[in-house]
């Protein structure tokens, strides 16, 4: 038995010559095919060079595909006979074959870009990027393609890695009248040098700082050497206005609020200037003057004084319309000099420093439970200011900024009995244009947020409303009723919350008209009854931006969701 078991399994198992020869049979084909393509796409890669375009597709489409070298050759000889569907579809399979192979992405936004896809052709070339990011002609071609959309912070990031632009001048249009050394200075590049995104966004933020360019805007024009010129492009504020039509129009373009204005800008050719608001309403008389320069003919610095006086009369209400219960009122007489000094260290980060000395009085106080004997503490004040502002985030790519600030105010004041008080704010706001090119839409966000310590007198409460002295603007809620302040939610603490769109649909000339919504939220604390909002508010609207002569007018209609109270209001908007 054992015997032919043995001779059964020597039966049962095939020779190890019959295994060889069946292997080898099965081998034989693969390496044939194997030999065969790569022979096949050698004489595709021979009909390339040799630019033999026809014979190449035709050789190609008597097959049933190909590897994806052989698509990469395909595609660029549809390329160059410009069957850009063809060309896309052959870059596409190589790139699903090969995914990690930076080439087909490269040629897949040359075929967007030669259709004016600019958009498409961008996110292809950031595909090619994220596999290679050090590929100088994926650079140099993703900054060509922001540099035609209008979008010169992207063409400098990519450019940059590139080595370039290389700009031959500077030039201006129109030539400007402030003295040449010190616009010199604000520039934060050469001629003959490589401009980088951030030489270009420290020279914007010394620009503004000079306090006389109403607008202003940088183009890069190419040379035929491959050079750039870069152009700076002004709305430069002279004196009180161009012509004598102009400047009784500065000054008098706030009479419907009973303000009129005196403005002097660029005294002596030095981006010094003056100016200043006077407000003869009889509830909320008020005189500013303002005085600022550069410090030592450098536009890194900047210094202003300020001279402010004011009386006011203030009726605390619970609403701004509708029924209300008076919380308390009385005259404010107030009077401050101060002295601020900016330091615009770059396009990261700026920061200022101040001091204030001003002397309060409440007169005709009619007692309310609004009004503590705290809050109305009279008598001379030091205020100390600081701020601090940093640039969060640029993504030039998708044109959206965020940038943050803090700031302090320590005060004393000496009533009776003395007291000591500070303020710190802190805020985060976003600006992003949605399109890849033009400014057809335009979003703003910010947050802010502020927090007291101590005892501050009763004008240094936050006030969430709407009124020209002041800055948290809730769009449903109106600072004032029947002209006097003190209709608005108002406490020590407070946050606020400020959306907005803008939709561009006007342009011509000197005359811009832009439409959009709001929602804002915000919240005000305070301990003293009668004070703080004690609940969150929400206002929506619409508003609409006006721009005639390079002075904006804002029409704004805000709701208030709680109450369903109806704010129209009318304000200027502020100059840069």
């Amino acid at each position: 038995m054992k015997e032919l078991l043995c001779q059964a399994a020597r039966t049962a198992r095939p020779p190890l010559n019959i295994l060889f020869w069946a292997a080898l049979a099965f081998a034989t084909p693969v390496n044939s095919w194997a030999q065969t393509a790569s022979t096949f796409e050698q004489q595709v890669e021979g009909l390339y060079q040799q630019k033999r375009w026809p014979e190449l597709i035709q050789l190609v489409q008597s097959t049933n595909g190909g590897s994806s070298g052989v698509n990469f050759y395909y595609g660029s000889a549809l390329a160059q006979l410009q069957r850009w569907p063809e060309a896309e579809a052959a870059f596409r399979a190589g790139s699903r074959q090969q995914p990690h192979d930076k080439r087909f992405p490269v040629e897949l936004a040359g075929v967007a870009f030669k259709q004016k896809r600019y958009g498409e052709s961008a996110r292809w070339l950031r595909r090619a990027l994220a596999l290679d990011p050090g590929d100088t002609y994926a650079n140099d071609f993703l900054g060509t393609v922001y540099f035609l959309q209008g979008n010169l912070d992207g063409a400098l990031k990519y450019w940059n890695r590139a080595g370039k632009p290389l700009l031959a001048n500077v030039l201006n249009q129109p030539a400007p009248q402030i003295d040449s050394s010190l616009l010199d200075h604000a520039l934060a590049f050469s001629p003959a040098s490589l401009l980088t995104a951030p030489q270009l966004r420290t020279t914007d933020l010394r620009i503004k700082g000079l306090g006389i360019f109403r607008d202003y805007r940088f183009d890069l024009q190419a040379r035929d050497d491959g050079k750039f010129d870069l152009l700076f492009q002004n709305q430069e504020r002279n004196g009180l206005g161009k012509n004598w039509k102009e400047a009784l129009f500065l000054t008098f373009r706030s009479i419907p609020f009973e303000t009129l204005h005196f403005d002097y800008f660029n005294i002596g050719r030095e981006a010094r200037s003056i100016v200043s608001t006077y407000r003869f309403d009889a509830e909320k008389r008020r005189l500013l003057i303002q005085y600022s320069s550069p410090f030592e003919h450098n536009p890194k610095y900047r210094y202003q004084w300020i001279g402010d006086l004011r009386s006011e009369n203030w009726n605390v209400q619970t609403s701004f319309q509708g029924p209300t219960t008076l919380l308390g009122s009385f005259n404010l007489r107030r009077e401050a000099i101060g002295f601020n000094f900016a330091s615009f260290e770059s396009g990261r980060w700026q920061w200022m420093a101040g001091a204030e000395l001003s002397h309060r009085d409440f007169r005709s106080v009619v007692p309310g439970p609004a009004l503590t004997p705290e809050l109305l503490a009279k008598g001379y004040q030091l205020k100390q200011l600081s701020q601090l502002d940093v640039a969060l985030l640029h993504v030039p790519e998708h044109r959206l900024t965020s940038d943050g600030a803090v700031s302090s105010q320590a005060a004393r004041i000496w009533s009776s009995p003395a007291r000591s008080f500070e303020k710190l704010q802190a805020a985060l706001r976003t600006h992003w244009f949605p399109q890849a090119s033009g400014h057809d839409w335009e979003m703003h966000h910010q947050l802010r947020a502020g927090k007291t310590f101590g005892d501050p007198p009763f004008d240094e409460l936050f006030i969430l409303g709407m009124h020209r002295d002041e800055e948290l603007w809730m769009r449903g809620h109106v600072a004032t009723r029947d002209g006097r302040k003190g209709a608005a939610p108002m406490g020590r603490n407070y946050f606020l919350s400020n959306w907005e769109l803008d939709k561009n649909v006007y342009h011509r000339h000197l005359v811009d008209l832009k439409l959009g919504p709001f929602v804002d939220t915000g919240k005000t604390t305070d301990p003293v009854p009668g004070l703080g909002s004690r609940k969150w508010l929400w206002d929506a609207g619409a508003q609409a931006k006006v721009r005639v002569f390079g002075i904006g007018v804002v029409f704004s209609y805000g709701k208030d969701l709680r109450t369903g109270n109806n704010a129209f209001y009318v304000s200027m908007l502020r100059e840069p």
